[in-house]
């Protein structure tokens, strides 16, 4: 039995030795509504006080959708298809009438593609077909799951922005908090796990502070180690949805920021040693100088600043926040 049903077997056992057959006292003891216990208790009586009655009952209906294309159309549907392979189901609708005079729906043409596997390249649907299937077995936790917070630390965004130049790629991982505003960016000559994994941990010794959750979007440098590094740092993680760039609205807004701002404006270096430093230089002029019309023009730095205070915090904001512009530097690095 599981966990649930365990616990309406308890529910009987106080209610008929304990509570002496008080429906309220005993919905009261466990914390449960009279509507949810009726429903259980009734069900026990009626099957003579046994057992296996407080079990789970499936939901599936007695009467399913059964096959509804008849033998004549299968065989049809799959020789237009062996003849077109590359056309579409709704081409094949079109041709599929003409043909037989007879209407198809595109869902029938779709349940005999897939029923047998007439696709122009089989083992790529295979792969993701079973790419699919992992997908439905541990389903990823989507950015709209999640209410946002206005509060520090609370949801970082990170994602990647690939330069091209001739043959050659570097890539710039960035993140930016939710509610301060507050961005981070570094480069890297390749786009792997391990990459990534440096980067969240660079962002986490930049915080000094707990951080929450973390939003990324599907790409492959945020798997593996990055995702120990995520479970180490004992992190909430949540996935952007493919193409809806209105679920990371920071982040796009600060890397559109950093290209039209400064990237394009004669700042790349392939060197990404040299890069990091001048681009440390842009952090330091974006965090602590630069207003924000979502901050109601205040910096992030100073927007930090008075959370903290109004939070009654003494201790500085950030490592980063200094006198010395040299550490300022530093801690970028």
């Amino acid at each position: 039995m599981s966990v649930e049903e365990r616990l309406r077997v308890e529910w009987m056992i106080f209610y008929f030795r304990e509570s002496g057959e008080n429906v309220i006292r005993s919905c009261n003891y466990f914390g449960i509504s009279r509507k949810t216990f009726y429903k259980w208790i009734n069900r026990f009586n009626r099957s003579k006080e046994d057992v296996e009655s407080l079990k789970d009952i499936s939901r599936r209906p007695h009467k399913v959708r059964s096959w509804e294309v008849s033998l004549t159309q299968e065989i049809r549907v799959k020789q237009l298809r062996r003849k077109h392979m590359y056309y579409g189901k709704k081409k094949l609708k079109v041709l599929y009438e003409k043909k037989y005079r007879e209407e198809i729906s595109c869902w029938k043409i779709e349940r005999v593609i897939r029923k047998h596997k007439l696709y122009p390249d089989r083992k790529r649907q295979e792969k993701i077909a079973r790419k699919q299937a992992i997908s439905r077995a541990k389903p990823k936790k989507r950015i709209f799951q999640l209410r946002k917070e206005n509060k520090l630390w609370f949801l970082f965004q990170l994602d990647t922005i690939v330069i091209y130049w001739g043959s050659i790629k570097r890539y710039i991982i960035t993140a930016v908090d939710h509610a301060s505003k507050l961005g981070y960016a570094r480069m890297y000559k390749n786009k792997s796990s391990k990459v990534a994994a440096d980067f969240l941990y660079r962002l986490n010794y930049l915080v000094q502070h707990e951080m929450k959750n973390i939003q990324t979007d599907n790409g492959s440098e945020f798997e593996n180690y990055f995702e120990i590094s995520v479970k180490k740092l004992n992190i909430n993680r949540y996935f952007s949805r493919v193409n809806t760039p209105k679920d990371n609205p920071e982040i796009e807004r600060f890397n559109q920021t950093l290209e039209y701002e400064w990237l394009y404006n004669g700042n790349l270096d392939l060197d990404c040693d040299m890069f990091n430093k001048n681009l440390t230089s842009w952090l330091i002029e974006y965090n602590f100088n630069r207003p924000h019309q979502s901050l109601d023009y205040l910096t992030p730095i100073e927007y930090i600043e008075n959370e903290l205070f109004n939070a009654r915090y003494d201790k500085k904001v950030l490592p980063m926040y200094s006198a010395s512009q040299q550490f300022r530097k530093m801690i970028f690095l």
